[in-house]
């Protein structure tokens, strides 16, 4: 636990010092990703394909599923290219989503619907601003990604150290039982 959390912090600080790197490795994960889904619902399909109807289409949403991430794998670099392109994109779509529903919100009676509204504004405006400027959406979505790294490697060092204390405490016992 205490090897993957200093892995996990070390591959957070490569994704802030190199994000063009991390951006291209995150092109291969997710084209490794489609491609290992496509093949998996392939086989349940072929698997299933005696009790469950539309087994056609399955296949078919299946094969192109695999060819997805076959492309995905062969093009990576343009994947790449295009991911701060993506992130843009769904930044601002679920802004204005989350402004739309704050409305809705509103007609239930949540009392704070209005900051909903003032999120998605903000989400909706920081999209457009990401595609004006791509490489700052590729740089923002390297560091988060490098955030979430260090974040969940620093909680595996805490919970290592947590569960030194439990084993000691529990040994300091049972020696005060025995001993």
């Amino acid at each position: 636990m205490g090897i993957t959390g200093v892995l996990l912090i070390a591959l957070g600080v490569v994704c802030f010092v190199n994000p063009p790197a991390t951006l291209f490795s995150l092109a291969v994960l997710i084209g490794c990703l489609t491609l290992a889904a496509g093949i998996s619902r392939f086989v349940f399909t072929l698997r299933t394909q005696r009790f469950m109807p539309n087994s056609g289409t399955r296949m078919l949403s299946a094969l192109l599923q695999i060819l997805v991430g076959i492309i995905f794998l062969c093009n990576s670099i343009w994947l790449a290219i295009s991911l701060p392109i993506i992130f843009a994109m769904w930044v601002m779509f679920e802004g204005v989503m989350l402004f739309v529903q704050s409305f809705d919100y509103k007609k239930f009676g949540f009392p704070y619907w209005w900051a909903l509204m003032l999120l998605g504004i903000a989400g909706a405006v920081l999209g457009c601003l990401g595609l004006y400027h791509l490489d700052a959406s590729g740089i923002t979505l390297s560091w988060l990604l490098g955030l979430g790294l260090v974040l969940i490697g620093v909680a595996y060092l805490v919970a290592l150290c947590g569960i030194n204390r439990f084993e000691n405490t529990v040994k300091d016992q049972i020696d005060q039982v025995l001993g």
